[in-house]
């Protein structure tokens, strides 16, 4: 019985799987999104970096924030995507026609998120080497493992906030797809240290899990944390940001159903 549940869903997310690939294929921009603006980010600001002379050090802190910034940005398209591409065109409802659920669309979308957000990270952690001369993978692969699940599952919270925005509040949750993350970009010190913020935005920093996974991967080059166990810390934001959103997908979820959005959002 157990085996069969288990097939039954495994065959489930490999169907959105399935269509989350052929929609970034055939899809021009999604070109775009994983090969030209990321390579176009990186090396502007590693060429800026050249330019005003930075230490090497320095150097590494920001190209790995930049690094960091590309692979999360193109996972979580891909999770943002999985319900504004039905959104657009105008067929949101028959996605919950067939018997799934949420967790088969979101579990699709996030492999091929991952997928994606994995080529960026080692295509521009070898641009890093070849042009910059500056090694981004640390030697211990345990460690680059932690940071790359981080970035990966910071990229899933996104994501599924955007799709909640869009089961709640329709068309007008497209703009959250982009901005959300460009927000906490700001906030959690892609390119500085979280000190030379503000107070206010320091304590926004400090619930923010991609602060610690910064704050962990750069204590390889000699970046001191401003707290102790940053990987514990991040991990357990994570978790609590993980089973708040699944319970908020679902509550969404029914009350789009029962107010007729999924109907609004459909042909």
């Amino acid at each position: 019985m157990f085996s069969l549940t288990l097939r039954d869903e495994f065959i489930k997310a490999s169907a959105f799987i399935f269509k989350n690939w052929i929609m970034a294929k055939r899809n021009i921009f999604a070109l775009f999104e994983i090969a030209f603006w990321p390579l176009i980010s990186f090396l502007s600001v590693g060429l800026l970096s050249d330019f005003v002379n930075l230490s090497p050090s320095m150097k590494g802190f920001i190209l790995i924030g930049v690094v960091a910034m590309n692979t999360i940005q193109v996972c979580q398209l891909d999770m943002a995507y999985v319900l504004l591409y039905d959104i657009w065109s105008k067929s949101l409802k028959h996605s919950f026609v067939a018997p799934i659920g949420i967790r088969h669309i979101l579990l699709g979308s996030m492999i091929i998120g991952i997928i994606r957000g994995g080529i960026v990270f080692f295509v521009l952690a070898l641009l890093s080497q070849m042009v910059f001369h500056f090694n981004i993978v640390v030697p211990y692969i345990l460690a680059t493992s932690f940071f790359l699940s981080g970035l990966f599952l910071n990229a899933v919270i996104i994501g599924m906030l955007v799709s909640i925005l869009v089961l709640l509040v329709g068309y007008k949750a497209e703009v959250a797809a982009w901005s959300v993350v460009s927000i906490m970009f700001l906030i959690c010190g892609i390119y500085y240290p979280i000190s030379i913020l503000p107070d206010w935005a320091q304590t926004v920093a400090k619930i923010l899990p991609l602060t610690y996974f910064l704050e962990y991967y750069r204590s390889f080059y000699g970046f001191e944390p401003f707290c102790e166990s940053v990987l514990l810390r991040g991990y357990s934001l994570l978790s609590i940001y993980l089973v708040l959103e699944i319970y908020l997908m679902q509550s969404a979820l029914i009350r789009a159903k029962k107010n007729g959005m999924l109907l609004k959002l459909s042909e």
